[in-house]
């Protein structure tokens, strides 16, 4: 795939089956997000072909957006609109009539124990509250499809171990999660598949013990490193503290 000339994306192949948790990883700039664009039908100027659920997208059927959930990294939300408003006109952009949307959306909001704030303008949350109604926003229409991408952002420990369990009751019942996040951990923990894109390829795919047996490396954080080349870490840290500390040895 090509955007402003340059190549961002290059044979990226993946067959992706149903109850899959994909950790999809990569540097910044690999082209992660293009390709969750695509997959979105965000992006439609692409060579190649994709389909989704047995349909290929640019078949201009958009159908299949339905049974899609998103939470984008950077998600801009109707802050001005109170949960209550705002999760009610998701669910009916996805086709769930309004009060079934209504209902749904505040026994997902108590579960998260932010049912007394259901009423609450969105502008008065604190990021992690944000976050929680984005990650019910992707899931009231109850997809079979799921991109979510860096989900954890500004969530306390809890949440995290909350979030963490419905991805896996939720791949357990047969749906797809493709899972992006620069924390290795959670992803090496999380995920039954992990694709590793580096300049708009594959450099890896498989569980994590197939990767960990391919490179050698101990944790996906290591594997990471390994296979996109970097190795300078401790000396770009070891530069910056020495920045830090200049002129502490005149003092």
């Amino acid at each position: 795939m090509h955007l402003g000339g340059k190549r961002v994306l290059n044979e990226v192949n993946l067959d992706v089956y149903q109850g899959q948790v994909i950790g999809y990883i990569g540097p910044n700039g690999a082209g992660k997000s293009t390709t969750v664009k695509i997959m979105l039908g965000l992006i439609e100027d692409y060579m190649g072909k994709v389909e989704i659920f047995g349909q290929d997208i640019a078949s201009g059927d958009h159908t299949y957006k339905r049974k899609i959930g998103y939470v984008p990294e950077n998600a801009d939300i109707y802050d001005n609109l109170t949960a209550s408003e705002y999760l009610t006109f998701i669910g009916e952009l996805y086709g769930l009539g309004k009060v079934e949307a209504g209902l749904k959306a505040r026994k997902l909001m108590n579960e998260f124990g932010m049912d007394n704030v259901f009423h609450t303008r969105i502008s008065s949350f604190s990021k992690g509250m944000k976050q929680k109604v984005l990650i019910i926003s992707s899931l009231l229409h109850d997809p079979d499809l799921l991109f979510f991408d860096e989900p954890l952002n500004g969530l306390d420990a809890n949440s995290v171990m909350i979030i963490k369990e419905i991805l896996a009751q939720l791949a357990a019942q047969g749906k797809t999660i493709f899972y992006s996040s620069h924390i290795m951990d959670v992803v090496e923990k999380i995920s039954n598949r992990i694709v590793l894109l580096v300049d708009g390829k594959i450099a890896a795919d498989g569980t994590f013990e197939e990767l960990r047996e391919q490179s050698k490396e101990g944790t996906l954080e290591e594997i990471f490193n390994q296979l996109t080349g970097f190795d300078e870490h401790k000396g770009i840290a070891g530069n910056f503290v020495g920045i830090v500390s200049e002129g502490k040895e005149n003092e």
